[in-house]
């Protein structure tokens, strides 16, 4: 199963939300699979994310339009990979 994510830096940040939901609803994903966060990359608390995290199984494919939507450093996607492994 395709599950995607997404994150806003802000809610002004409109128009990028929806190019992401656009791209990962275009890549195949089901509108129902897709979370979303808008915080900062630099936080570490987002609910969005943790939800995806828990929802993905093994064998699914977790998809994020950018690798900078999981995070501005390398921490967060550090954590996401000990998380998927």
């Amino acid at each position: 199963m395709l599950v995607g994510y997404r994150r806003a830096s802000s809610e002004s940040d409109r128009q990028t939300i929806d190019l992401q939901r656009d791209a990962l609803l275009a890549a195949g994903i089901d509108e129902r699979h897709l979370f979303e966060d808008k915080a900062s990359g630099a936080r570490d608390d987002r609910p969005g994310l943790v939800k995806a995290l828990e929802f993905v199984k093994v064998g699914d494919c977790l998809m994020v339009w950018k690798l900078d939507r999981l995070g501005r450093s390398l921490s967060p996607e550090n954590t996401v990979g000990a998380w998927l492994t």
